[in-house]
């Protein structure tokens, strides 16, 4: 058991998110895969990661590729075999890197067994550890406006599909092909837990749960305001975030699946929605829920009140904000993820820096802001060499299932094609899934033959090869980041205080352990920019442009981060 009073071993450490299908493809199909991993374990050494988390392995129809799994326990023939995990396992652990399992449970693949056992009859055994539904008073089953209640899908569209044979509806709040397990039945939750112990029996060293905090309904089920332009569909999230038994769950969960174990576990769960107030109880060691969250709120300050795909631009003053918020927030109790990138977001250089002219800059930039932020770091395949996000103009170049839903329900509501267009080149998920680009020849480096998804307009120039050959690396920067945050306890314990939080262009922030503290500085613009009067000055520790230049100005893109302490090394 471990004590909560003790800085836990993930204080200091690294994580980086493999999405298989898009990191290295090793027998020639087009899609990324284990032996593709496995052939590249020394670059995830070089760069100096703790952690790998692995986006979902699991056999799957790919609809929402992968994840909606129809067998939790076996490998899909697309990556491998269970076999070549174990190598992939094995491999990491000699290398002194933890691997941690997407952990997919708020709902499976319509081809389940379960499920398609709970389709099969109104009398099933197993029908009610999903959610079915009559249709709604007064209508006649299947006719429209019949759905139990108004729930928008994620993905688009009524979260309710109807199922001719049993004359009834079944829950989705993601894809028809991803039907909601039912959390109240205790079946179901003992199966997961099953599941769980199973991979951690053969050496898995966490999960990272998938939307963990909508496992939990209001059995009720009522129907959601409605928010959206059409009028037809409601907003149900305030009966499933955070729902009324998902401390309950998690609870559970620990006691039955970590509690006796020793070890070193990471358990972080994707909660959008969650608050301050909500991570702490999250993440507070003493409730014996997850060691971590990743919340939405500052990567949703680019959107509007039409959501996702309705761009603003980003006010840096409110990105302070909320990252002064969740820092100040968990300072005492629980603790932060911190990260821009993930398979569910657009590249950061090309959503808040400069792709074109100042691409190594910013990204750096955007790297020093976070990393030397309390918390976990999480680095996403291609985050470290500055890849950008895929430029795509067609339709036909999108694969992402929510990206094709949003564009054909665009077009049927009126929108213009190059409208809609520009909206996905922006926030698609797309963007983060084009194929790591290893080299400048055939197909980046990825395979031997043409890729699932086109690859990224910045290949050819940028690439894991040139990039670590270049003078300026952005590969280079992060491994010294990631040094300092295993060899400074200030970085990965000490206080949080923002500076300057109304400026424009200037991010500004001061760390303090004891004695010692860091002074952090961006300029998150592509003009010089002078620095106030009465900021503080020291030596350089870290910088993007590799020395401190003008104490009085930054320049564009650039981070500063120096040692301001009252005894310098004390």
């Amino acid at each position: 058991m471990e004590n909560p009073n003790r800085p836990a071993w993930w204080a200091n450490a690294v994580v980086y998110q493999i999405y298989p299908r898009s990191f290295a493809d090793s027998t020639g199909d087009g899609v990324g895969d284990i032996g593709g991993i496995i052939e590249h374990l020394d670059h995830l050494v070089d760069l100096g990661i703790d952690v790998v988390w692995l986006s979902p392995v699991h056999q799957s129809p790919q609809y929402d590729n992968g994840y909606d799994i129809s067998d939790y326990r076996r490998i899909d023939e697309l990556f491998g075999t269970n076999e070549q995990f174990e190598e992939l396992l094995g491999g990491l652990h000699d290398r002194g890197i933890k691997l941690v399992m997407d952990l997919v449970v708020n709902h499976t693949s319509s081809e389940y067994p379960g499920f398609v056992d709970s389709r099969s009859s109104r009398s099933s055994r197993k029908r009610d550890r999903y959610w079915w539904r009559d249709a709604r008073p007064g209508f006649e089953p299947g006719e429209p406006g019949a759905e139990p209640n108004n729930w928008r899908s994620l993905f688009g569209g009524s979260a309710w599909t109807y199922d001719q044979l049993t004359r009834q509806y079944y829950l989705h709040l993601f894809a028809p092909q991803q039907p909601d397990l039912n959390w109240e039945h205790s079946r179901v939750r003992e199966k997961v837990y099953e599941m769980m112990n199973w991979w951690l029996d053969k050496g898995v060293d966490g999960f990272r749960m998938d939307v963990i905090n909508f496992i939990s309904k209001d059995p009720a089920l009522p129907d959601g305001v409605v928010t959206e332009p059409s009028g037809v569909w409601g907003d149900g999230s305030p009966y499933y975030v955070n729902g009324p038994r998902i401390h309950e769950y998690l609870q559970e969960m620990h006691r039955r699946v970590f509690s006796e174990r020793d070890g070193e576990y990471l358990t972080v769960g994707e909660t959008p929605g969650a608050t301050v107030d909500q991570a702490r109880l999250y993440t507070d060691r003493r409730r014996h829920e997850l060691d971590m969250v990743f919340q939405f709120e500052h990567v949703s300050l680019d959107q509007g009140p039409g959501g996702k795909f309705d761009y603003r631009p980003l006010s840096l003053a409110d990105l302070k904000t909320s990252w002064n918020r969740w820092q100040r927030g968990l300072a005492e109790t629980g603790w932060n993820s911190l990260y821009l990138s993930n398979h569910d977001q657009p590249r950061v250089v090309s959503r808040f820096g400069d792709e074109a002219r100042y691409r190594y800059e910013s990204a750096t930039m955007w790297a020093t802001l976070l990393h030397l932020q309390r918390g976990t770091p999480y680095v996403f395949q291609g985050e470290e060499i500055g890849m950008t996000s895929a430029g795509f103009t067609s339709i036909d170049q999108y694969r992402d299932v929510e990206s094709l839903n949003y564009y054909a329900e665009a077009l049927e509501q009126g929108m213009d094609r190059q409208a809609a267009l520009e909206a996905l080149r922006r926030m698609s998920r797309d963007n983060a899934r084009t194929p790591m680009q290893w080299t400048g020849g055939p197909n980046a480096g990825f395979g031997a033959t043409t890729p699932w998804i086109p690859l990224g307009a910045s290949y050819p120039a940028v690439s894991v090869e040139a990039d670590r050959a270049a003078e300026k690396s952005v590969f280079r920067y992060y491994q010294r980041l990631i040094q300092l945050r295993h060899e400074s306890a200030l970085v990965s314990l000490g206080d949080f205080r923002m500076l300057d939080p109304e400026h424009s262009t200037l991010f500004a922030y001061k760390r303090t352990r004891g004695d010692q503290a860091l002074l952090v500085l961006g300029n998150v613009s592509g003009d010089e920019l002078g620095i106030p009067s009465n900021a503080e000055t020291g030596t350089l520790v870290l910088g993007n442009y590799g020395d401190v230049g003008d104490h009085h100005l930054l320049r564009p893109w650039e981070a500063r981060v120096l040692d301001i302490s009252t005894y310098p090394g004390g």
